[in-house]
């Protein structure tokens, strides 16, 4: 891509450059437009043109393909007849069983990590929050803070050391993400999230695993009811 940045036509939104050389191009690509899509740049059943993606970004058509077959696997992208792709809405029943999903499987995370995480992998959860505080307290935007709340959740799976808890976990991270940002809109839920992972990680330093779980998913819930009434508000996708 070149030094110059542009928008694609009637969105508003602009990409930034890309190197071409930390990853392979297709998955830069993805990360552009996953981006976009999670911090609402792009914005639910807005068209996603091939062409003019291929414009912006300047790669291949057939990159902007397989990026989008890609951020479709992830439920960020639908294709819909004679429309082709756009960006993917979440229904109030879809993100209710997410948020449950959710619920349930960090909830279990957290106790494995109780078990298995050493006082070190402790300190180093603890010290995720710091950033994480210093984001809320600056005003950062809602890109920044998912970044450091990715850092804290990050740290909890590796701690856990549970393959398959983290693979399921992956597979709804996508859209988990583009959720986590819309409660993160509602004014006063970041100092509320914030409070609550500090209170979560007293109890994971305790090694109480029961109230550790219980504190994860309280948190969760907290955070879909937010997301919930934030949906709510939001306009109809047009089919």
């Amino acid at each position: 891509m070149t030094d110059d940045t542009r928008d694609l036509p009637g969105t508003g939104w602009t990409a930034g450059q890309m190197s071409r050389v930390a990853a392979p191009l297709r998955d830069q690509v993805s990360s552009v437009l996953r981006k976009a899509i999670v911090e609402r740049q792009l914005q639910p059943g807005q068209r996603l043109v091939e062409r003019e993606l291929t414009e912006q970004l300047q790669v291949s058509r057939a990159t902007v393909r397989e990026s989008l077959r890609e951020l479709q696997a992830e439920g960020l992208v639908t294709v819909i007849p004679q429309r082709g792709a756009v960006v993917a809405s979440i229904s109030q029943q879809e993100a209710a069983d997410i948020y449950e999903a959710r619920a349930a499987m960090e909830s279990i995370i957290v106790r494995r990590f109780v078990e298995r995480a050493s006082d070190a992998h402790i300190g180093k959860l603890a010290s995720t929050l710091d950033p994480l505080r210093q984001a809320i307290e600056a005003g950062q935007p809602v890109g920044e803070l998912l970044a450091c709340k990715d850092r804290f959740y990050a740290v909890l799976i590796d701690g856990a050391d549970s393959p398959i808890l983290a693979a399921l976990l992956s597979s709804l991270q996508a859209r988990v993400s583009l959720l986590r940002a819309t409660s993160l809109t509602h004014g006063g839920r970041p100092a509320e999230m914030l409070k609550e992972l500090q209170t979560l990680v007293r109890a994971i330093s305790a090694r109480d695993s029961d109230e550790a779980a219980r504190l994860c998913a309280e948190h969760v819930r907290n955070a879909g009811r937010t997301g919930m009434a934030e949906l709510a508000l939001q306009p109809a996708v047009p089919a």
